[in-house]
């Protein structure tokens, strides 16, 4: 595989990984942070320009840094993510799943994802790079 093929795979791979992640901010139970670590880590090798991007962009960057720097997540992020995962549980419990065992079992893994979050370390907002107010 040539180098310039192999580039233009990572870059879509890591692209994918974005477009993953941003999703992941809104739907419960899937990572964001994970994702944009893989699409960080598929540009490292592939574009400087598009790591940049995403290292400095004001909604992404963030959980990036704080991943690295292993500073947890910020109150806020903490907040909107338990509360949209018990909003989503809460709503697949009550309204798509019949079955009891199906309903604790939900209950189960929001409650195990609630306690991993919640000893997370909190983080203060990272600081925001200069060349970040231009994105």
């Amino acid at each position: 595989m040539t180098a310039r093929l192999m580039k233009g795979l990572l870059v879509v791979c890591g692209t994918v990984a974005v477009a993953l992640g941003v999703i992941g901010i809104f739907v419960p139970l899937m990572p964001t942070t994970v994702f944009l670590l893989l699409a960080a880590a598929c540009y490292a090798r592939s574009s400087e320009r598009f790591y940049q991007r995403l290292l400095t962009n004001r909604w992404l960057g963030s959980y990036i840094r704080n991943s690295r720097e292993g500073r947890g997540m910020t109150r806020r992020q903490k907040i909107v993510t338990l509360s949209m995962l018990w909003a989503g549980i809460g709503a697949t419990a009550v309204w798509s799943v019949e079955a009891i065992w199906l309903r604790v079992l939900l209950l189960v893994i929001a409650s195990g994802v609630t306690i991993h979050v919640a000893r997370l370390a909190v983080a203060s907002p990272a600081p925001i790079p200069a060349s970040e107010h231009t994105t």
